[in-house]
């Protein structure tokens, strides 16, 4: 595996985040790196999604959210006034938790983001770029004979596939995924999490994930969140077996969560 520091992609530093006087974050700081996927895993309401939201701005959407800290992308502060947005998304691409293809069809979802960040000059490239995001995502043999078709009419692992799919299409950096199979059943899932495993190295993987047997499968790095805090955070082997902190132990064991 190449160094650590060559890989390294995302760095959050001291990340606080409130929405309005409430603080939801509590001074997390954590790596995301090309080599590992890494998980977010804690009991619901503990701040993991939240936290994954600061690291494409999705939190810029709610009102009266606030970030203190830095986050970088390969060295720049993704929150500098700077920092264009959109792209930024187009960077980092988000892979939420219910299926959420546009009511187009299959071709257009995956042609959307590449049409508006102007990424294929010519039909040909936009067929090339999507047969090649379908691939990736492992559907293009399931639906190459019906990309007319509306994504919708998937069923909702192919629709899951379709949207990673999609966040893939603009060749992005890194890529978050926010309890991507939660609404999945067990096949569905463990196309997802093989995906996953085919994806890593390609992009910096980060996945908020309920399930910690998914967390042991798929990453390499685990971030045990806890109201609001990171309390523990190091390789997945490490983290399942024996962990540091009473807390991670107690969770990791069902005592709680």
């Amino acid at each position: 595996m190449e160094n650590m520091t060559e890989t390294l992609k995302m760095t959050a530093r001291d990340v606080s985040v409130f929405y309005g006087a409430k603080q939801a974050i509590k001074s997390v700081s954590i790596d995301i790196d090309m080599a590992n996927v890494t998980a977010f895993i804690g009991p619901s309401g503990c701040g993991k999604s939240t936290f994954l939201r600061t690291l494409n701005r999705m939190n810029d959407t709610i009102s009266g959210a606030r970030v203190e800290g830095r986050i970088e992308l390969d060295g720049e502060d993704i929150y500098a006034s700077s920092m264009d947005v959109v792209q930024l998304r187009a960077r980092v691409g988000m892979v939420f938790q219910k299926p959420n293809p546009f009511p187009k069809s299959i071709y257009e979802n995956v042609a959307y983001g590449p049409r508006i960040h102007g990424l294929a000059p010519a039909k040909a490239d936009l067929d090339r770029m999507v047969e090649s995001a379908l691939r990736k995502a492992g559907l293009w043999d399931e639906v190459k004979d019906r990309l007319n078709e509306s994504g919708t009419a998937l069923s909702g692992g192919q629709q899951q596939r379709l949207c990673i799919a999609r966040a893939i299409a603009v060749d992005p950096e890194v890529v978050l995924m926010d309890e991507p199979c939660s609404a999945l059943d067990p096949i569905a899932t463990a196309k997802i999490e093989e995906l996953i495993h085919e994806l890593r190295g390609r992009y910096a993987i980060a996945i908020v994930t309920h399930n910690m047997q998914q967390a042991a499968r798929v990453s390499q790095k685990t971030a045990f969140f806890h109201l609001g805090t990171l309390v523990e955070y190091g390789d997945t082997s490490e983290i399942f077996t024996n962990p540091r902190e009473e807390r991670t132990k107690d969770y990791i064991t069902g005592r709680y969560g």
